[in-house]
């Protein structure tokens, strides 16, 4: 929980806001948006980069139903990891932070590559965890909505 804490003190960290189905369903428009980019252009760094942002804008729907802003992708893929654990296993986890640090290796450093098997796997499921961010926005009902800004609640005293 310190790394949350961290990011609830964090200026563009976690924070609170009115949950917001629209904003979710804006989120997830943009992923599969991202994901279609991703199908349509060979360049293996805009690949990645499109991959991780399909993933990351499909989870952050969910933040925004549940009405937590975040601006630090770190912070995003912590509170997946604390708060979204009755949807996401440890695979989806491991899943999207390989992403993220794939993404940044391959977007700012010219003489990092890229593995084939890491390339593949974060091609290869970017659309399962898409399909997986539509579900938990189905199952998510109020009761766990609350149950989780309560908890963020807590850690914000």
């Amino acid at each position: 929980m310190k790394r949350i804490i961290w990011c609830i003190k964090q200026k563009r960290g976690l924070e609170l806001i009115e949950p917001n189905k629209n904003l979710a369903e804006a989120y997830t428009q943009k992923a599969e948006e991202s994901l279609e980019v991703m199908h349509n252009i060979s360049n293996k760094s805009w690949k990645i980069s499109t991959a991780y942002y399909a993933m990351y804008f499909a989870l952050y729907s969910i933040l925004m139903r549940i009405g937590i802003k975040s601006e630090i992708h770190s912070c995003t893929l912590e509170f997946m990891k604390k708060f979204l654990n009755m949807y996401f296993d440890e695979s989806d986890y491991e899943l999207i932070e390989k992403a993220f640090k794939t993404r940044i290796d391959s977007q700012y450093y010219v003489n990092r590559n890229t593995n084939d098997d890491v390339f593949t796997k974060i091609i290869g499921n970017a659309p399962y965890f898409l399909i997986k961010c539509k579900t938990v926005l189905e199952k998510m009902d109020e009761k766990n909505v609350k149950e989780i800004r309560n908890e963020i609640l807590k850690l914000n005293k």
